[in-house]
């Protein structure tokens, strides 16, 4: 019918205007009624209904998984300028200029200058005009179908205007802008206030962005309200215009409807780029939506060709990136965490404040010394900064505006009572959540000054310097340091309930025991809930043992099931590497097993035998002897044992048998039919060893496609380099 073509073609005309140029020329209450007129006439007549019709933005069912997708032409990542200031500018185009084989009197390089957006980059397909596809970047070769979610975005246009291709590949991100992630957590805010369950604020625009375009229910992403940024192409049929440039590209997106941020421009040479990146860095606070920096491409596309790539990335292309943004707040209490090894961690809890595009309410302190170096201490007014935007951390006490240390400014909530003031251990104990403890700065006895509110006044502005405890905050075990280490650790080990969550984590791993289902969530439910207390807990699960537990439907707890008698048959070396013995990693752990054979002998080796076993130190011996020492971890093992988990055993292979070993490979680029881990694999096996850097101590350097670095170090130093078929040959060839 003539009269729902117009309404979808009007439709679209005022959607691009409002999403888009942000100008819009008709009332949003006239635009709700040529919509509603539309789904009246497909309602009324379904045969009108069409695929890119406005209405079908957000429709259908919530999706059970998401389906895989591999891009037709790789999504590659950015090398990232390490030099923040302009002379990072600078380098680009003195190495591009070098590249090219540039004269010095040689007219500048053109350039195309764009944002470095925050968010989640998006591949958007289109055949015939009509996006039939959308999926996240993944791993740059495969990603996710997300199309019902990113149909939801008003910028994004279901048909593309003007003379589209047969077939084109659109590339940009999806990010959430400021206002509408103040908004989300406003929303939340009074959903936890009325107490539904599940629901939190988001840490920060990015990540609020990411979770949405995962959801698989697409009225969640359009609640969020997302939006989009076209930054370039990918696959594109013979019939596309010919772009010529970088700079061309962007305003061939605009012309198919596509948002395109207004500030990218062309410039030329090293001083208009340390000029742009300047002039964002100025205007950065003040843009709607977060940057972490701005993308430096050369703007000519037969360049581009010229230049190729690297390492799976443009060498055309580079991001210059931000100094770490920096704010002041207060230190409201030092807590301590326990980690997976037993480490004891000082963090510190902080009035929260909005820094680097996040808001930050804790930060690690990493260890005593650190803290002491910074001079922290429960009350001050501290500098925060997210290193590299991404790590929180404290740079240093701020400096008072009064020349004394000012711990006036303790906010309300600290003087009310919060874990770590106000309270005696005892008290701070029964405050805090599981798994973490607030520590009062005197932590080895109770203080009588810290009592109440009117003890909190008295100690300041004097606040004695954090102890850290001399007793595991969880488990109680003794918390100790080792000589010339700057960490404490509890040695409750597997007793420990706050290492007994992540021991079961790392116990579950891909390159431990491979239990396939087994995730944190789970994992923090089935120790919570006091249904695993140990590893061997694991496979005394019965089906009711699941009843209650989220997202464990019968098909789940049968495929966990299957991946936990699976892992019961494993090899040695996969076992001691699950163990998570401190300093044990996966080399170690083959060592081990290669040199003893059986896991009794490792278990009963002295320090002088474990000495013995290549690239074992002092450190690790006394490490893996301590561990087997304790009675509670070789009750683990046994009963692990017990409930059928096996492995082949018997004596270690002598050294001459293995025909690598003694030599040390590198692997660089993408092989023929192996993957980097199959390859290590079969290395390791025959007795070589995998480093990831290349030395003059390397044997060997086993290059595939677009090998990078590593290729070039390996000819400067006159290292072997060989391709996968040899590599094969060798590893075939008798010891």
């Amino acid at each position: 019918m003539d009269e729902a073509a117009r309404l979808r073609e009007q439709l679209r005309h005022h959607a691009h205007l409002y999403y888009v140029l942000d100008a819009p020329e008709i009332p949003d209450a006239e635009y709700d009624r040529l919509f509603a007129r539309l789904q009246e006439l497909e309602a009324a007549h379904p045969e009108l209904r069409t695929p890119d019709s406005p209405t079908q933005r957000v429709g259908g069912a919530a999706l059970e998984s998401f389906a895989k997708v591999r891009h037709k032409l790789p999504m590659l990542s950015i090398r990232t300028e390490t030099d923040i200031s302009a002379e990072g500018a600078r380098a680009f185009d003195a190495r591009m200029r070098r590249e090219l084989g540039l004269l010095p009197d040689a007219p500048p390089l053109d350039y195309c200058c764009e944002l470095k957006f925050d968010g989640l980059a998006i591949s958007l397909r289109y055949e015939r005009g009509a996006l039939v596809q959308a999926a996240t970047r993944g791993d740059g070769e495969t990603g996710e179908d997300v199309t019902h979610n990113i149909r939801t975005i008003g910028q994004i246009p279901l048909r593309l205007q003007g003379g589209a291709p047969q077939v084109v590949e659109v590339r940009g991100e999806v990010y959430m802008r400021r206002d509408d992630f103040e908004a989300l957590n406003a929303r939340q805010r009074e959903k936890i206030a009325a107490g539904q369950k599940g629901e939190k604020l988001f840490v920060n625009p990015r990540n609020a962005a990411a979770g949405a375009v995962r959801q698989l229910d697409p009225a969640i992403a359009a609640a969020r309200r997302l939006s989009f940024f076209a930054y370039g192409l990918g696959e594109c049929s013979f019939d596309a215009p010919a772009c010529q440039t970088q700079f061309d590209s962007l305003e061939q997106l605009r012309a198919w409807g596509f948002p395109v941020a207004c500030q990218s421009r062309r410039a030329q040479g090293a001083q208009a780029l340390a000029a742009f990146h300047e002039q964002m860095g100025r205007e950065r606070a003040g843009l709607p939506f977060d940057i972490d920096g701005v993308v430096y491409k050369v703007d000519s596309v037969a360049l581009q060709r010229r230049l190729g790539f690297v390492s799976r990335e443009p060498r055309w292309a580079v991001a210059h990136k931000y100094p770490p943004q920096e704010q002041i707040t207060t230190v409201l209490g030092i807590d301590v965490q326990v980690g997976r090894t037993g480490r004891l961690t000082p963090v510190a809890r902080l009035d929260p404040v909005f820094v680097g595009g996040t808001t930050v309410s804790n930060v690690t302190l990493h260890n005593l010394f650190e803290l002491r170096r910074k001079g922290v201490r429960v009350g001050d007014r501290v500098i925060v900064r997210r290193a590299g935007d991404v790590i929180p951390e404290i740079v240093g006490v701020a400096p008072p505006a009064t020349g004394k240390r000012e711990r006036e400014s303790l906010s309300e909530s600290a003087r009310a009572g919060a874990p770590g003031f106000g309270m005696g251990c005892e008290a701070q104990s029964a405050a805090i959540p599981s798994g973490i403890a607030s520590i009062c700065n005197e932590a080895d006895r109770p203080d009588p000054g810290c009592a109440s509110r009117e003890g909190l006044a008295q100690r300041f502005p004097y606040v004695p310097n954090f102890r850290m405890p001399r007793q595991c905050p969880i488990c109680a075990s003794a918390a100790v340091r080792e000589k010339g280490e700057a960490d404490y650790r509890c040695t409750g080990g597997l007793f420990c309930a706050a290492q007994r969550r992540q021991a079961i984590l790392h116990f579950a791993a891909r390159r431990a025991m491979d239990i396939e289902g087994l995730g944190a969530k789970l994992a923090e439910q089935l120790v919570e809930q006091g249904k695993v207390q140990t590893l061997p807990d694991l496979y005394r699960l019965r089906r009711q043992d699941y009843a209650g537990l989220d997202r464990m439907a019968e098909k789940s707890v049968r495929n966990l099931e299957d991946a936990l008698e699976k892992s019961k048959q494993t090899t040695l070396a996969r076992f001691l590497y699950a163990l998570g013995i401190r300093h044990v990693g996966e080399s170690t752990a083959r060592d081990l097993a290669g040199h003893f054979g059986a896991l009794d002998a490792v278990m009963n080796a002295g320090l002088e035998q474990l000495l013995q076993v290549p690239d074992v130190g002092p450190v690790v011996a006394r490490s893996v002897h301590t561990f087997f020492a304790q009675p509670h971890n070789r009750e683990v093992v046994e009963q692990l044992r017990a409930v059928g988990m096996h492995w082949p055993e018997g004596a270690p292979a002598p050294a001459a048998l293995l025909p690598l070993a003694g030599k040390t490979f590198v692997l660089t680029g993408m092989l023929p039919t192996l993957t980097r881990d199959a390859a290590k694999a079969k290395l390791e096996a025959a007795g070589a060893k995998v480093t990831d850097s290349v030395s003059k101590k390397t044997s060997y350097v086993v290059a595939g496609e677009e090998a990078g670095s590593k290729l070039a170090k390996a000819r400067e130093l006159g290292v072997a380099v060989i391709d996968e078929a040899r590599m094969l040959e060798m590893l075939n060839a008798p010891g």
